[in-house]
């Protein structure tokens, strides 16, 4: 069977007519002349093959085909309603979706509060987190696989992308709390003398640590274990072995358990931080909802990092 071909807009008017009782007043309701309401609904009988009106005196009425035709225009209507009020909602960003990509720190100390906080404010909008080393969650707005990057490390915009700061925290050298190091202040050489735990590639703590011994001119760190995330880092230094350059914020409760121990080093120059920050593809405009999101965090600072 052939399908109908049927213009939306008749059926607008023949549910206008339905629900007011007459052509004048549906004309008036949509604001059209009455002979362009009754040309319309002429033209619709004939694109359904059915007489849908029959005079009555001066005026008309459904015949029970029309009144068929109407009720599924009805439903028409009340779906291009929902439709409209649908899309207005995810245009002013109260709906849809936002992927976000961050490392390790934004993901575990930044975003839970602010995404908590945004969704009480637009609780319609889900939010997906990624987590994930430095390299790929740049990677990630470039293969349109998320909107937002929250990146620890002295990492340039570049590559096509959008950088924003958002605060810096210290780095700091921890060990296992019985090391001979620990609580002491030592030189950059001698704590580097000492095999390290390190991250996989693509880390921005490593990238900061082996930029720290380029710029000073000291040897580069031996590698004791490399793994691929920085709480099992931290664990394996609390469990006995191993340095570990981190981020003050991702340590700081281990310290204060005394799990591990902080190692005062000497750096000669500005103290070494980890600036933290959000990036977006450059030349792409932002989704409503992304844009909501930034103003949210940019006016609720999270406390616990050393801005």
């Amino acid at each position: 069977m052939k399908p109908l071909r049927i213009n939306p807009h008749g059926l607008q008017l023949l549910d206008a007519v339905a629900r007011t009782g007459s052509v004048t007043k549906a004309a008036e309701l949509l604001r059209i002349s009455q002979p362009a309401v009754t040309m319309q609904l002429r033209k619709l009988e004939q694109e359904v093959g059915l007489t849908l009106l029959a005079s009555r005196g001066r005026g008309i009425l459904l015949t029970e085909a029309g009144q068929f035709v109407a009720l599924q225009a009805r439903r028409l209507v009340a779906l291009e309603d929902e439709l409209s009020l649908l899309i207005h909602e995810y245009r002013e960003g109260r709906t849809g979706s936002l992927r976000l990509a961050a490392t390790y720190l934004p993901a575990n100390f930044l975003l839970p509060a602010w995404m908590s906080g945004f969704k009480r404010a637009a609780e319609n909008v889900k939010l997906i987190l990624h987590t994930s080393n430095a390299d790929r969650a740049l990677d990630m707005l470039l293969t349109y696989e998320a909107e937002l990057a929250f990146v620890g490390g002295r990492l340039e915009a570049g590559k096509g992308l959008v950088r924003k700061a958002l605060a810096e925290d210290p780095m700091w050298f921890v060990v296992p709390p019985g090391h001979r190091l620990a609580d002491r202040e030592t030189t950059l050489g001698e704590m580097l003398q000492e095999p390290f735990i390190m991250r996989e590639e693509g880390s921005s703590t490593r990238s900061m640590l082996i930029s720290l011994c380029r710029s000073r001119h000291v040897d580069m760190p031996r590698i004791g274990l490399e793994l691929g995330g920085m709480n099992e880092a931290v664990r394996a230094v609390a469990a006995g072995y191993g340095t570990l350059f981190a981020s003050a914020t991702e340590v700081r409760e281990f310290i204060a358990r005394g799990e591990v121990a902080r190692v005062r080093v000497q750096v000669p120059g500005p103290p070494i931080t980890n600036p933290l920050a959000v990036y977006w593809r450059d030349g792409d405009p932002l989704s409503v909802q992304a844009e909501r999101f930034l103003a949210w965090i940019f006016a609720h600072p999270v406390s616990g990092i050393e801005d």
